[in-house]
């Protein structure tokens, strides 16, 4: 995928907030610093489009990126920092409920999971939501290049056992140091919003 424009659109969280465009949406979702704004800026092949931070939970809104105008990546607040009050993560729970049912341009989410740990209860309650409600969904795991290489099918099959994944649901390992997997995301992201 040839990226010829990026842009941060706008910081959302109520859906008068969100574009008119029609645009298909991909959703990511999350632990906080499991390295989505890493991801989305791999992805673009951008430094810092998307600020990542050293301190989790600072995205605290739906943050869009709108890539080529064709498609949007929208950044969710990342769940399970203990830090944020329960009225926030509540609030950030809500937010992010209404969009995942209401939202008719979103197309995928992106679970992103970090392969060196096994999914957090979190990433378990996600996907078991995300099925619940028949969301398509990638799972991708990322931070590859953390661990050797002899290792990444035994951490891949943890994370698919821990979340009870669908066999159907493609599971893609990602580096954002490496790139690896970048062509492999965007190829299932093109045929998912062509589809």
């Amino acid at each position: 995928m040839k990226i010829t424009s990026a842009e941060f659109i706008i910081s959302a969280v109520r859906p008068d907030q969100y574009p008119t465009d029609a645009l298909p949406e991909i959703a990511l979702a999350g632990r906080s610093n499991v390295g989505k704004s890493s991801l989305i800026n791999r992805m673009i092949m951008r430094k810092n489009l998307a600020r990542t931070s050293s301190q989790p939970g600072k995205t605290q809104q739906l943050n869009y990126y709108r890539i080529n105008e064709q498609v949007y990546f929208v950044d969710f607040p990342g769940y399970g920092y203990a830090r944020v009050s329960k009225t926030e993560r509540e609030a950030w729970g809500r937010m992010i409920e209404r969009y995942l049912k209401e939202r008719n341009e979103l197309k995928l989410v992106l679970l992103v999971i970090d392969i060196r740990h096994e999914p957090s209860k979190d990433d378990c309650l996600m996907y078991d939501w995300l099925k619940h409600f028949e969301i398509p969904t990638c799972i991708v795991v990322t931070k590859a290049d953390k661990i050797p290489k002899s290792r990444w099918d035994k951490h891949i099959k943890m994370v698919k056992e821990t979340l009870g994944a669908d066999p159907r649901d493609a599971v893609i390992r990602f580096s954002s140091e490496t790139g690896e997997g970048r062509d492999q995301l965007w190829e299932h992201i093109l045929q998912t919003i062509s589809g």
